[in-house]
């Protein structure tokens, strides 16, 4: 997939994102360098739960927000090197940070719809 067509696909989330408001709203992120991608167990995990309230990009650091009530969370607009939807209402953005260091951020919306 080109960049272009990357570019294409995150547009097209954020500009869909709005019919999210509201759901249960899980995220899973892992940070990994190159040489532990192949192996699961070496990649720090972390999940957050929360109800999605609004989202927004914030030019101050080209960042992409999401947030609820108490929780807050960001992606790198810049960073971002691929995003994928493996399946309905669920979401993967890749972005890299360094040479060999990269960070998996999976989105699950739970969408009655």
């Amino acid at each position: 997939m080109t960049s272009e067509e990357t570019n294409q696909k995150i547009i097209q989330f954020f500009e869909n994102i709005e019919k999210y408001y509201g759901c249960k709203t899980e995220i899973t992120e892992g940070l990994y360098s190159n040489s532990e991608i192949d192996n699961h167990d070496f990649i720090t995990w972390n999940l957050s739960e929360f109800t999605l309230i609004r989202s927004a990009y914030r030019n101050n650091g080209e960042r992409f927000m999401f947030e609820g009530e108490k929780m807050y969370f960001e992606i790198s607009a810049k960073n971002i090197i691929s995003l994928e939807e493996p399946g309905r209402n669920k979401f993967e953005f890749l972005e890299q940070y360094g040479e060999t260091v990269f960070r998996i951020t999976k989105i699950r919306f739970h969408y009655k719809y």
